[in-house]
C-alpha cells in the first residue's frame, strides 16, 4: 500500500518550519458537510475538531476565531469581549482572498494576511486538536500547546 502524499501547504509548511509534531489527518471531504462530516471521516469527537472562522468588526477588520466543531460562536458576546460593535462572518471570497486557502479548507497556521486569532479558552484544555492543514479533506492532529505556542491567539468564552 502506497503512503499517501500529504500536500505542502503554507500551514504544512509552518508547521514543519516551527518543528511541531504532528499528524495528517487526510479524509474524504464532502461539499458543506463541516466538522460534521470530517468527524465521522476521521472517528473522532467532533468536539476536538477545531474550525477556523473568519470574521469582521464593524469597521471591517479581519479577525479569525477557533472554535470547537460542535458548537457556535456568540457573535454577540464576542463583539462584547473585543469591545466592537458587531462581529459577523467574512463573505466567503473575502475569506479566501485574506487567508490563501478555499473555504473549507481554511487554517490558522501560514495565512497571506497576519489576522488577529481569538480561541475559544476550552480549546486549550483538550488532549489533542484536529485543525485544518490547509486544504480541503486534510487536517492535522497536534496538541493545544503547539497550537497556541504557533498562533499566540487571545483567549475568549464565546461559545453556544
Amino acid at each position: 500500500m502506497a503512503k499517501e502524499k500529504i500536500p505542502a501547504t503554507p500551514a504544512i509548511r509552518l508547521l514543519k518550519q516551527n518543528k511541531v509534531k504532528f499528524i495528517p489527518r487526510p479524509y474524504k471531504y464532502e461539499d458543506k458537510g463541516g466538522t460534521r462530516a470530517s468527524s465521522r471521516e476521521l472517528q473522532v469527537n467532533e468536539y476536538e475538531v477545531i474550525k477556523t472562522l473568519v470574521m469582521e468588526d464593524d469597521q471591517q477588520q479581519p479577525l479569525i476565531v477557533l472554535m470547537h466543531g460542535n458548537c457556535e460562536v456568540s457573535l454577540k458576546h464576542l463583539a462584547r469581549q473585543l469591545k466592537v460593535k458587531k462581529i459577523t462572518p467574512c463573505a466567503a471570497d473575502k475569506a479566501d482572498s485574506l487567508t490563501g486557502y478555499q473555504t473549507g479548507g481554511i487554517s490558522p497556521f501560514g495565512t497571506r494576511q497576519p489576522l488577529p486569532i481569538y480561541m475559544e479558552e476550552t480549546i486549550g484544555r483538550l488532549e489533542r486538536v484536529i485543525i485544518n492543514g490547509g486544504r480541503r479533506g486534510l487536517l492535522v492532529e497536534l496538541s493545544p500547546h503547539d497550537l497556541m505556542r504557533i498562533l499566540n491567539p487571545t483567549p475568549v468564552s464565546v461559545a453556544i
